[in-house]
């Protein structure tokens, strides 16, 4: 394929991780370097930010501060939850975006998220080729979540995993201090699939985690649980519980709902969260002893302080991946990654159509979740163990983090 000069244009959309800043790291830094790149832009607020023409020249940047991307937590420039119409029943977002593309000569888009932020790459990609505008596309994983199809896990996860499952260590000791009964719920991010809350699991491997851990691949009961509860605390006194906030009953009803109505977002999905206090209310009424609920929340996608450099590595390694396959000619392809057969642990990039990972969740086997539903088995724990490898935190100014401060230059035509 003949060698194609214009600018590139990257953008963040849907919720933040740790390591999402690594990706816009590998993406920015790579994308300077190649010579048919004229100029690198960077989207204020993801596809909104091309549609209002808000984005910023990504080489007025401090070369260091693009390097301390790499350990600041959160979307750097900006993110967004905006759905595309479909081009076919709407295509005035199409129309504007393809404005924008001609008038910055932009020939390259990357955009760096999950389901949702697929679908809408996959949706410029295909209106782009309809159109005859020749525009390289890639998309760059991330999801906490650790749900997009045909990639061995996703950028954001390692680093979240490792959160969760330190947390609820030290938690296991802490809930142990006093001699009387108590009972510990953790409620975790995962909207359809469990590989988050799973991560407890790794706790539990070390001898400090969970008793119980439920996911959203098996359908949740509120009898089976609180008697499973209840069997462990008469046993030992102490239990915890490892809960994801995607857990739904028999009716297909979220757990969170049986607490109040749920708002949704943009792309119609419902906001979860509060499931940990309506099962500790639950056990209490049950047993009638101390229960604490508590939401890791936002916690656990923003702790850069205790990443994992096997995570930040690899996350960058998808921004730049992205970059020289979209030099070399490729085009309608996320970013996927590849784990090596054999006893020590390796990742490589691989191409996934965008096709084929657009609204599309891999969720966790079957077969990695015990017979009784509330544990997963040693499959998990080899499959999670390595993503977690290798320290990684911001350094320190006066003790505290220093995170990349961004000049923000507006891009001007």
């Amino acid at each position: 394929m003949s060698k194609l000069t214009g600018a590139c244009i990257f953008g963040q959309s849907g919720g933040p991780t740790s390591v999402i800043n690594a990706s816009a790291s590998g993406v920015i830094q790579e994308a300077l370097k190649q010579d048919c790149i004229t100029e690198v832009y960077g989207a204020a607020h993801g596809i909104r930010g091309i549609l209002e023409e808000n984005f910023y020249d990504m080489s007025k940047e401090d070369k260091y501060e693009l390097d301390l991307l790499k350990t600041t937590p959160s979307s750097a420039l900006g993110s967004v939850r905006y759905k595309l119409a479909d081009a076919d029943e709407d295509d005035t977002d199409y129309k504007r975006l393809l404005e924008v593309f001609k008038k910055y000569n932009i020939r390259y888009f990357f955009y760096n998220g999950g389901n949702d932020s697929m679908d809408t790459c996959n949706k410029i990609s295909k209106y782009m080729q309809k159109v005859g505008y020749e525009c390289r596309v890639m998309g760059v994983p991330k999801t906490i979540d650790n749900d997009l199809w045909a990639t061995d896990h996703c950028p954001g996860y390692g680093s979240a995993a490792k959160y969760v499952a330190t947390s609820i260590m030290e938690v296991y000791l802490d809930a142990r201090v006093y001699d009387t009964g108590m009972v510990t719920v953790f409620e975790i991010m995962g909207r359809n699939a469990g590989w988050l809350t799973a991560a407890s699991a790794l706790a539990a491997h070390k001898g400090y985690g969970p008793d119980l851990i439920y996911l959203p691949e098996i359908t949740f009961n509120m009898d089976k649980f609180l008697n499973e509860v209840a069997e462990v605390y008469n046993r030992t006194g102490k239990v915890l519980v490892a809960f994801s906030e995607g857990c739904k009953d028999e009716q297909g009803r979220y757990i969170a709902e049986m607490g109040a109505e749920l708002s949704k977002d943009s792309f119609g999905h419902a906001q979860l969260g509060g499931a940990a206090s309506i099962l500790a209310n639950a056990v209490k009424q049950k047993l009638n002893t101390k229960v604490r609920g508590i939401e890791f929340s936002l916690l656990q996608r923003c702790a850069s302080h205790i990443g994992s450099l096997t995570d930040v590595n690899e996350a960058y390694m998808a921004g730049e991946m992205a970059v020289r396959y979209a030099v070399e000619g490729k085009t309608d392809y996320m970013v996927g990654f590849e784990r090596e057969e054999g006893s020590v642990y390796k990742c490589n990039a691989k191409l996934v159509k965008l096709d084929d990972v657009a609204n599309t969740e891999k969720k966790v086997p079957r077969e990695w979740i015990n017979k009784e539903g509330n544990g997963v088995t040693e499959d998990f724990i080899k499959y999670a163990l390595p993503l977690i490898q290798g320290e990684s935190s911001p350094p320190l100014e006066d003790g505290l983090p220093r995170f990349a401060k961004l000049k923000k230059v507006l891009a001007k035509k």
